[in-house]
């Protein structure tokens, strides 16, 4: 059985940025547990990262369900014999995301898997954490978590502000247990979450937003950090950013 050192948990890593996670996390000599919704999706991010001479296992799982996420917790231990740290990436919009078109049923399930789905996954993995004394947990949210953002929608908005007091609550009850937890607030990410925008961005566009492999280096950043540290929080953003483009008063150009 494979010891703790270096074991991640990556859910919501079977596309976007959890898959980017994931992969650059086994590179980096992790062993990696993945999960996600799509067992065949999951299992070809296992086959990739394998494949590359990493070490990684597929765990099928519902986030949103918290008996599937105890249940999965509790392979994850054995096969890790004790998780070092997880990473939740899971997060869902829609595009009807007004006050004016937005269902309850659409709000259901974002508030359920971008914010209970945390929870669940938190609530699983602290118990041996605790045991440990060690362990770090990385929730990957959004700009909105960090400022309200328009375009992001009511339910995605209010989901995401919700995870900035759950990873502090983390830190401030779980601290003294050696455990410690980052809350990432990506600016715009090229991922297939852009296409549920009611106006999905241009070819171009997307070029110019952060890339899945952007957030993978930052989630390596924060992993690697030694016992002793914990980043509480981190912003980042494309250089190019829209959310200023659109509110900032500056109208310069460059400079010729």
């Amino acid at each position: 059985m494979p010891d703790s050192q270096g074991s991640v948990w990556v859910i919501g890593g079977s596309s976007g940025i959890g898959r980017a996670v994931a992969v650059r996390l086994a590179a980096r000599g992790r062993r990696v547990a993945v999960s996600g919704r799509d067992g065949d999706r999951v299992n070809a991010v296992v086959s990739e990262i394998v494949e590359d001479g990493g070490t990684a296992t597929p765990v099928v799982l519902d986030a949103t369900r918290p008996e599937e996420v105890c249940e999965a917790a509790a392979r994850v231990e054995e096969w890790t014999g004790g998780l070092e740290t997880l990473v939740h990436c899971a997060g869902t919009n829609v595009k009807e995301r007004w006050w004016d078109d937005l269902s309850t049923e659409a709000l259901d399930r974002i508030v359920h898997t971008n914010l209970s789905s945390v929870a669940y996954g938190i609530l699983a993995v602290l118990p041996g954490m605790r045991t440990r004394r060690d362990g770090r947990v990385v929730v990957v949210s959004s700009w909105a978590a960090w400022q309200y953002l328009s375009l992001a929608g009511s339910a995605y908005s209010a989901s995401k502000a919700g995870l900035g007091p759950l990873v502090a609550s983390v830190n401030d009850q779980e601290g003294r247990n050696g455990i410690r937890a980052t809350l990432v607030c990506p600016g715009e990410v090229a991922t297939p979450l852009m296409l549920d925008r009611p106006e999905p961005p241009s070819d171009e566009d997307l070029a110019r937003m952060l890339q899945p492999e952007d957030l993978a280096a930052a989630a390596d950043y924060v992993v690697s950090q030694p016992p002793r540290v914990c980043v509480n929080e981190l912003v980042v953003s494309p250089a190019w950013n829209r959310f200023y483009e659109r509110s900032g008063a500056h109208v310069g150009g460059a400079p010729d």
